[in-house]
This record gives structure tokens, C-alpha cells and sequence, in this order.
């Protein structure tokens, strides 16, 4: 693959080996996976080591979707600070989730190391930074529940915020211990190796057209064949289509952006020399990070709008980085690309049984890299055995959100006048 065709500069920088393989015949299989991310290929892993036989059957490449467009940040897979966790899910289901999603950044490392996945890992922490003195009084409640709960999170002020990230650009944070960054193509090729190796199959450019159900068997149907399956589980998120009635409206769909400088060998040392992973407290989020080969990646949510050398994105990342770092100098940009983040309501993802042994883990809210890889963790439970009250959450019925498809116009639209607004 050449760059020109990447879908991001994960695509072409990832150490770890495609995989490709065509559907070749029908097969009969414990549980079909339909989506070859993190969710679809930890899933396929899991249930492959508890002696399942898993086939994941991938429209389109290994990573093509929102896992190989992530921007690489491994934070805990929650969204909302534990106290509003706790508030929304009840004592039950609150600190469970909190603490087996807390622990997200944590089983990823351990699948890196017990499998040897080269995806540029980092474990010097992730920054919260605030935007400003509102965002610092939200960051500082936040502080305080972690404390409590006896979590590595320590609240930073303006100065020692300003040291780790290399500008005074930002009014404190939070840097969360736990966390990392990785390249998440990597990641996600290292996740299908070690799924090959338990046992599961992959095909590759096997878009699922229609499932059906045959006496107590699913069909799994594609253009070059069906897979008959106990049991399937739907890995796509915010990629989900039309496969499955309304499934594509429990979410608001939005973009998220990334553009990549070129390596900037020692020019940028200074940025993040901890090697952190930022994002801040801003209504419309923004990002910052370095990779191993020394690109400073930006982004925010959005479309990419014109190309990695002009256009509107391009003159929007000049003008942040030199407005965060005007000491930097003038930069050049190697790639752009956006992906789709899966948002909930209440910014909290879900577990569904669409139909008798059809399961989707769904709306991820920008935490895909930790909730995808859980969830593969816990469908693999669950078809093995799991008690349906030992689930992270309770397993929902299906909810559509209404107004989805016009709140994800709303939104881009919103992210584009941000974009102009910041790119003047």
C-alpha cells in the first residue's frame, strides 16, 4: 500500500504486517464477528483462547474504521468523571464499571506485552489540560474523586502543566498515570496476529450484506459466501450501517481529524518530552501528541477539509501549533485523515442483544482503544458462560436516538465554523 491510499499515517508507519485474506468458502464456526478493529479482533482473541472457534469477516482492511484512525491515546474508557458515572449506572453497575473500565489502559498493555505487539507504546501518562479556568475548576472536581478512589491522577497547575507540555497555553490539567499512547494501527494488526495464532480466522474485504436466522443458527451471508455461526457479535460502532434495523441511530455520529508534521527530528523535543498523549477541556476537543519518529500529530473534531499541504484543516493546524508553540517555527505536514466517533446521549456506551445470541457493544464516545478491547474481553465471557449480572453493564434494550442523523449535521457543521473561526 502507498501512502497516497493510506487511511492514515498509522496505515503506512505501523511496524506490525498487514493482514489480508480473502473469504474463500462457507464455514461453520462458535461465533461470527462482523468488524476487524479492536472490538472485532479482541473478541475473536478472547473467545479463540477460551476455545471458541471465531471467523471476524472485515468489509474492508484490518483497521479500516475508527481503530486505525484513532489519534493513539490510551485513556481510562470513561467519558464522564466517576461521580457522574456512579450517578448514571446506580451502585451497582457505577463502580463496576469504573473500576474494570479504569483498569482499560492497564489489560491493553498487558495484551502489548504478552503478545509482543510493536505499536510505539508509551506509559508516561495521558494530559487533561484545561482551556481554561472553567475547564480547570471541572479538572480539580475530577481530582478529587479519583483521589478517593485511590487512582494515580494528579492534579497539575498552570506552572507544572506548563513544563510537562512545553507552553503556557493551558490553565492546569490532570495527568492520568494509568494511560499511554500507542500507534493504534499497530495495535490493531498486533491484535489480529495474536487471534490468528489462538485459533480464529479473518477475512478481509467481506462486507456482511444480510443475517438470518436458520432454526437455532445464524447466517451470516457475504458476497463470496455464509458463515454459519452459533452466535455473532457486530464489532462496527461508529462504522455500524444499515446491516441491522436502526442500529446506526442509538448514536450521534461525529469526525475527528488528525494532521501529522513531518519528523521533526530534536526541533520539537521540547513538545511533550514526557511523551504524553494531551487533550483538553474544550467544548469542541483538541489534541496533541508526538509519535516515535518524532511528528507532532493535531486534532480536533471535524472533517479533514482540503488536503495534508492546503485547505482549510492545514491552515487550522498552522495556525494552533503556532499559537501553542510560537517557537516552534514553521512546519510541514506528511498526512491528514478523520474517522467517526460513536456518541451516546448520555456519553455512555451500551451493551445490546439485538436478537437470540446476536450481541453489539456500541457507542464508544472517543474511548475505542480501552472500550473496544474490554468489550472483546467480555462478549468472549459471555458466550462461555458469564453470568448476565457479572457484566460491566446492564445489557440494554435497543433505544434509538431520534434525532441523530440531524444532531451529526449540526455538529460538523459547528466543528467546520471552528475550523474557519481558528484557521483566520
Amino acid at each position: 500500500m502507498t501512502q497516497q491510499h493510506a487511511i492514515s499515517l498509522w496505515d503506512v508507519s505501523a511496524k506490525e504486517q498487514d493482514y489480508h485474506a480473502p473469504m474463500e468458502a462457507d464455514s461453520t464456526v462458535d461465533v461470527a464477528i462482523v468488524g476487524g478493529g479492536f472490538t472485532g479482533l479482541s473478541t475473536a482473541l478472547h473467545c479463540a483462547e477460551k476455545g471458541l472457534s471465531a471467523h471476524v469477516l472485515e468489509a474492508e482492511q484490518i483497521g479500516f474504521g475508527g481503530s486505525g484512525r484513532n489519534c493513539g491515546l490510551v485513556n481510562a474508557a470513561l467519558w464522564l468523571p466517576p461521580q457522574k458515572v456512579r450517578e448514571k449506572l446506580g451502585q451497582t453497575y457505577g463502580p463496576r464499571f469504573i473500576r474494570k473500565f479504569g483498569s482499560g489502559p492497564e489489560y491493553v498493555f498487558s495484551l502489548i506485552e504478552k503478545h509482543q505487539i510493536q505499536c510505539e507504546v508509551t506509559r508516561s501518562g495521558t494530559i487533561h489540560a484545561a482551556h481554561g479556568p472553567s475547564g480547570f475548576a471541572d479538572l480539580k472536581e475530577r481530582h478529587k474523586e479519583w483521589q478517593r478512589l485511590g487512582e494515580p491522577v494528579d492534579l497539575l497547575s498552570r506552572a507544572e502543566v506548563s513544563d510537562m507540555i512545553g507552553t503556557t497555553h493551558f490553565h492546569g490539567g490532570l495527568l492520568d498515570q494509568r494511560c499511554g499512547t500507542i500507534n493504534p494501527m499497530g495495535y490493531c494488526r498486533g491484535l489480529a496476529r495474536a487471534a490468528l495464532a489462538a485459533g480464529a480466522k479473518i477475512s478481509t474485504g467481506a462486507r456482511v450484506t444480510k443475517l438470518r436466522r436458520d432454526g437455532n443458527l445464524w447466517k451470516v451471508e457475504t458476497a463470496r459466501g455464509v458463515v454459519t455461526a452459533k452466535a455473532v457479535v457486530l464489532g462496527t460502532n461508529a462504522y455500524t450501517d444499515t446491516l441491522w434495523p436502526d442500529l446506526n441511530r442509538v448514536f450521534t455520529m461525529i469526525h475527528y481529524f488528525q494532521l501529522a508534521t513531518k519528523p521533526m527530528g530534536s526541533g520539537a523535543d521540547h513538545i511533550l518530552p514526557g511523551k504524553q498523549g494531551l487533550w483538553d477541556t474544550g467544548q469542541i476537543m483538541f489534541n496533541i501528541r508526538r509519535d516515535a519518529a518524532n511528528r507532532l500529530l493535531v486534532g480536533s473534531m471535524g472533517k479533514v477539509v482540503g488536503s495534508k499541504d492546503r485547505g482549510l484543516s492545514h491552515r487550522w493546524a498552522k495556525k494552533q501549533i503556532a499559537r501553542i508553540f510560537p517557537t516552534l517555527g514553521p512546519v510541514e505536514f506528511e498526512e491528514a485523515w478523520h474517522g467517526q466517533i460513536a456518541m451516546t446521549p448520555d456519553h455512555l456506551p451500551r451493551i445490546y442483544e439485538l436478537a437470540t445470541n446476536l450481541f453489539t457493544p456500541i457507542g464508544y464516545n472517543g474511548r475505542g482503544i480501552t472500550t473496544g478491547t474490554m468489550f472483546g474481553e467480555t462478549m468472549a465471557g459471555l458466550l462461555t458462560g458469564m453470568d448476565r449480572a457479572d457484566l460491566p453493564l446492564p445489557m440494554t434494550e435497543l433505544s434509538t436516538a431520534t434525532s441523530a442523523p440531524i444532531m451529526s449535521r449540526i455538529y460538523q457543521s459547528a466543528f467546520t465554523a471552528n475550523q474557519i473561526l481558528k484557521a483566520i
